[in-house]
């Protein structure tokens, strides 16, 4: 892996697990419920400076990576209730490069975005932890990808963009020496 995509993916592309066991579910789901506090205690001594600086050359700053996360994790929230209430639903993608380039995600500080994190994570857990195995096979239809993805890929994806944005702050953070 060279150095840019090393940097853009530093834990490496998202890769479809073979076999999403029970186990593994569990996993996941602590993922989810413990990002918040992980995230925060990351950022915890950010300075406005520091939140404006990019995670690498060309890309986002701290402080849009952390709203995009709001963002992203949002929908996916939203995305898993649609799978759970309709059949394969079909789901709005959005352009989260063009999200992130709003105000609200350049300029506002990130504390509104933690709180959104937060309050979208607690909600997140506790759905997942109430879910039946029928359930997580339900599906969507993803219109960009053309294809349909059941709720156990789609948890493995969102642990791994948990995982993918947290290793861009934390590599950031340790290159400065923050």
């Amino acid at each position: 892996m060279d150095s840019l995509e090393h940097r853009k993916f530093p834990i490496g592309r998202f890769e479809i697990p073979e076999n999403i066991c029970d186990i593994k579910l569990n996993e996941y789901i602590k993922v989810i419920k413990d990002f918040p506090d992980k995230l925060k205690n990351l950022i915890a001594d950010f300075s406005d400076e520091q939140l404006d600086t990019q995670y690498r050359e060309g890309g986002w700053t701290v402080r849009q990576l952390v709203n995009h996360i709001a963002d992203s994790h949002m929908n996916s929230l939203i995305r898993l209730k649609l799978a759970l209430t309709e059949d394969n639903p079909t789901i709005k993608p959005y352009d989260e490069a063009k999200w992130a380039e709003l105000q609200d995600s350049v300029d506002m500080p990130v504390k509104p975005a933690m709180r959104m994190i937060k309050g979208t994570h607690q909600r997140w857990t506790a759905l997942l932890k109430s879910m039946t195995n029928k359930q997580f096979e339900r599906t969507f239809h993803h219109p960009e990808h053309n294809e349909n993805q059941n709720l156990r890929v789609y948890l493995a994806h969102y642990v791994w963009h948990c995982n993918h944005h947290f290793a861009h702050i934390e590599n950031l953070k340790k290159e400065k020496n923050w």
